[in-house]
């Protein structure tokens, strides 16, 4: 044998959502505990990749693990990209990644929450800071897609918060 492995997939299927204004609903309660978000600017490689890693891992988050670090250093010093990370009793608890570089479209690339703070109240307030943010930008539409492999609180969580679906597709993902 040479050391070669058969390629395994995943199969999923994709929502597609849109929001095409800002939403009027007012923010989700405070959950308890020490809070803060701050917009992570230019943010070393390690730092997103632990992020990355470990909100992703559990919904098995590919793509950007497949990025050299050269690359991914790029696209995280664009000024098309807004990394939020969500901080609880000062240790990272969660990450939104957004990107403009199809503005005035706006897309929320990335969002979630590291497991040990699923269940804590945490999803809907920082969802909703990070949409309040992104309609700081020039947008008239901001875009997000989850599929079956994530959250099950996933799409019902972007419904919440205004996102509207408008397309589903079958697809299947190559496992690392």
């Amino acid at each position: 044998m040479t050391g070669s492995r058969a390629k395994r997939y995943m199969p999923m299927t994709v929502t597609f959502l849109d929001m095409k204004a800002r939403p009027a609903a007012p923010p989700p309660p405070l959950p308890p505990g020490k809070l803060a978000i701050l917009r992570a600017e230019k943010p070393p490689v390690h730092f997103y990749r632990y992020l990355y890693d470990t909100v992703g891992e559990p919904y098995y988050w590919v793509d950007r693990r497949r990025m050299d670090d050269i690359s991914l250093k790029e696209m995280l010093e664009a000024p098309t990209l807004d990394l939020y990370v969500l901080y609880v009793d000062g240790c990272p608890a969660g990450m939104a990644e957004l990107d403009y570089k199809d503005c005035p479209t706006g897309l929320l690339a990335y969002f979630g929450l590291l497991p040990e703070f699923i269940g804590r109240g945490l999803g809907a307030y920082f969802l909703y800071q990070t949409v309040q943010n992104a309609w700081t930008r020039p947008i008239t539409k901001l875009l997000v897609n989850t599929c079956t492999l994530d959250h099950p609180r996933a799409l019902p969580l972007y419904q919440r918060m205004g996102f509207v679906p408008y397309s589903r597709e079958d697809r299947r993902i190559e496992l690392l």
